[in-house]
């Protein structure tokens, strides 16, 4: 079974999050949700509290098949400036493993220097991210083993390409067609 890290910090996106855990484990890939500063419950941007699994100090790269980071400005730059989660993206795109952040979150990409040629963002991110190559024009992109997406309204789309990502085309459309997402590609 495939395996996905959903890292939390303060003030996560709360839609992002849940949407992406949601719609990944309905195609039975296991997600494990982890805390960043260690407490069982964070706090997102607009006063959600999610209960994590476990803290992100427990989770190697050897244990997951894809780490994911929903954004969210306060969350993200705690993501971008922690240790254990530069460390975890840096030896995950190293060892060629899949790699996902959503809104504002590339910009911890960029910041352990793992993103590739092409990306997306929430616009006017990219303006704080060192690197070129941002597509404004889709919802989600895909570039060798790094994915991304725009936001909150985009977060179902990602949660698909996920899917796609893990477990192929017909887990997808099958996903896609129980949440009535149509307008995802």
């Amino acid at each position: 079974m495939a395996t996905v890290l959903v890292p939390l910090a303060a003030g996560f996106e709360e839609i992002e999050a849940v949407s992406i855990i949601d719609t990944v484990r309905r195609s039975s890939i296991e997600v494990i949700v982890a805390s960043v500063d260690g407490n069982a419950d964070v706090q997102g941007g607009h006063g959600i509290t999610v209960k994590t699994d476990t803290s992100i100090k427990n989770i190697s790269a050897d244990d997951i098949d894809m780490i994911v980071l929903p954004g969210g400005w306060g969350g993200t730059k705690i993501l971008a400036e922690d240790l254990k989660v530069q460390s975890l993206l840096k030896e995950m795109d190293q060892k060629g493993k899949q790699i996902g952040a959503i809104c504002a979150a590339p910009f911890a990409l960029g910041k352990a220097g793992v993103l590739k040629e092409k990306f997306t963002c929430y616009p006017s991110v990219e303006a704080d991210i060192d690197h070129k190559g941002y597509d404004a024009t889709k919802k989600v992109v895909s570039d060798k083993n790094i994915l991304t997406s725009r936001g909150p309204g985009t977060a179902i789309c990602f949660g698909l390409e996920i899917i796609k990502i893990l477990l192929g085309d017909d887990a997808k459309e099958k996903a896609k067609g129980g949440l009535l997402a149509d307008y995802c590609e």
